[in-house]
């Protein structure tokens, strides 16, 4: 119990000082940090890219795009996609903003082996369930509810 509370209040706080120091959301500036590594051609790419999903993901660049952080344009090689890219505001931001909890959420789990993913996976998959949650959606992490 203890680890799950220091994880959620890292990723609390981790949000917290984002919004603080740049007036976005944790989700956004994870959002923000997987497009400076490389634009992407899609929005699927993208939520590959952050471990979730493309509705999901679309909400938070919706409203980096409204704020002039984020480009959307039509995929050079697929009409059907959208291309996505930083800004130079939304790279401005990115350099003022902490790094967030999310992005080393992320990564550590990347650096799992097999077995503890895969034992990892069934606890988490058990508490959500016994917790009557799985049915829910999962967003991304402290974002608004409202747009999903």
């Amino acid at each position: 119990m203890n680890g799950l509370r220091r994880i959620v209040r890292g990723l609390r706080l981790s949000a917290r000082e984002t919004e603080a120091a740049a007036g976005i959301s944790g989700a956004q500036l994870f959002v923000l940090q997987a497009l400076a590594e490389a634009p992407v051609s899609s929005l699927n790419e993208l939520a590959e890219r952050t471990s979730t999903d493309q509705s999901s993901v679309s909400v938070v660049v919706r409203r980096l795009a409204e704020r002039g952080l984020v480009e959307r344009r039509p995929s050079p090689s697929d009409g059907r996609r959208v291309a996505l890219r930083l800004t130079a505001a939304g790279r401005q931001l990115l350099r003022r903003c902490p790094e967030p909890t999310q992005a080393h959420l992320v990564l550590t789990l990347r650096r799992l082996g097999r077995a503890e993913l895969r034992g990892l996976r069934a606890g988490v998959d058990a508490l959500v369930r016994g917790l009557g949650v799985d049915a829910e959606a999962a967003g991304m992490f402290f974002e608004p509810e409202g747009d999903r």
